[in-house]
């Protein structure tokens, strides 16, 4: 026996029709509401991020009472009478002489700042000290190794020599001023406004200092050390290694010899984590260069917040190295982490002045800051030259 045929009439296929465009429409919107509500939350696990990667430094009356009592009494007032007990002084004659130690809430906004702003800073090694000098003993030549059994004696090693390092150190100051109306508005941000201005002025100081900096009551820029052309084994300790461009002016037809020459001068194990430093004017000319294929040597980043890179090396912009000129060295590379020692003390100190440049207040800072090269095999140096 047939079985029977169900038979669709136009009303029943049109009537599917309407049900299906509705619950097509159903179900996009429901996927519109979900896509709404993950990107909801993902913005908010963002801002959790961007929360926890900063210092934060809390006003009004959730603020930690010593950060309070700086900012309503000190720094907005200049009384000291009803916290005395909450400031530091750091000068043991006159607290009004030698200024206050910021909070550390406050100080550590400055840190984080100036790590951000500061080029050298943020790729070299900094250690905190708590007196004004710091020394630290490298070893030269390294202690001697071999293999033997198990049950073998262990002969003596030979001695490694020593060297000491003990960066030069100054005062670096800011000055930055407020008027006392803003002072007043109880609505003005004055621990970040501080921190921010504080940081801003160190760092363009220290930027200069680490890179070419003297050495006499400021650190030692690493481009103040001497230089040869001879290898790691064959240098003295504390000398840095040359490379020429190729050019007495500038750098050759072929610019990319040149720099591939000065990354492999580096060690494997210190291009690990290595950098390249040069300026923006000596940068411009960089992204320019081309292999003899005709292929840019330069590799935009392609990642919001990753550096740009060279050869495969991130490159960091420092404003105080010299531009491309005869005998100038425009372009240094290395692992600063290794090479380059910043000591510092922790403290910043502070100084109100509402006298010298009536009505504004100014806010002297102060903190003590040393810099000089660690390894000398852990930075290599471009020079223009042949």
């Amino acid at each position: 026996m047939d079985s029977p045929t169900t038979t669709t009439t136009p009303d029943t296929a049109l009537e599917q029709s309407f049900d299906l465009v509705a619950r097509t429409e159903k179900a996009e919107g429901a996927i519109a509401t979900l896509r709404s509500d993950v990107d909801e939350v993902k913005a908010r696990v963002d801002r959790i991020g961007k929360a926890a990667q900063r210092p934060v430094l809390q006003s009004g009356d959730s603020a930690a009472p010593e950060v309070k009592g700086f900012v309503d009494h000190y720094l907005r007032r200049g009384s000291t009478e009803h916290f005395g007990a909450e400031l530091k002084s750091i000068s043991g004659v006159a607290p009004s002489d030698g200024g206050y130690a910021v909070p550390r809430q406050i100080d550590a906004a400055i840190a984080h700042t100036l790590t951000a702003l500061s080029p050298i800073r943020a790729i070299a090694q900094v250690v905190q000290t708590g007196s004004a000098g710091y020394r630290k003993l490298v070893t030269t030549g390294g202690t001697a190794s071999g293999w033997v059994s198990e049950t073998a004696g262990r002969p003596e090693t030979d001695t490694p020599d020593f060297a000491e390092i003990a960066p030069p150190t100054g005062e670096l100051y800011a000055n930055p001023a407020a008027s006392q109306a803003m002072l007043d508005d109880a609505g003005f941000d004055l621990e970040s406004w501080l921190a921010s201005e504080i940081a801003s002025e160190f760092a363009r100081a220290e930027g200069a200092a680490f890179v070419n900096g003297s050495g006499a009551d400021q650190p030692r820029g690493f481009l103040q050390a001497p230089t040869s052309t001879a290898a790691d084994d064959a240098r003295a300790f504390g000398t840095l290694q040359h490379v020429p461009s190729g050019a007495a002016a500038g750098f050759d037809a072929e610019p990319d010899i040149a720099l591939i020459d000065l990354v492999h001068a580096l060690k494997a194990g210190h291009r690990q984590g290595a950098s390249w430093v040069m300026n923006s004017a000596t940068l411009a000319e960089v992204r320019k260069f081309k292999t003899a294929d005709g292929a840019f040597l330069w590799q935009p980043s392609l990642a919001d917040g990753q550096p740009d890179r060279l050869l495969g090396y991130p490159v960091v912009e420092a404003e105080a190295m010299p531009d491309i000129a005869a005998d100038s060295t425009p372009i240094a590379f290395g692992n600063f982490r290794n090479g380059y020692l910043i000591a510092e003390r922790s403290a910043t100190r502070i100084l109100r002045d509402p006298f010298t440049n009536k009505p504004f207040v100014h806010f002297y800072a102060t903190k003590r800051v040393g810099g000089q090269v660690l390894d000398s095999e852990a930075i290599k140096l471009l020079r223009i030259g042949e």
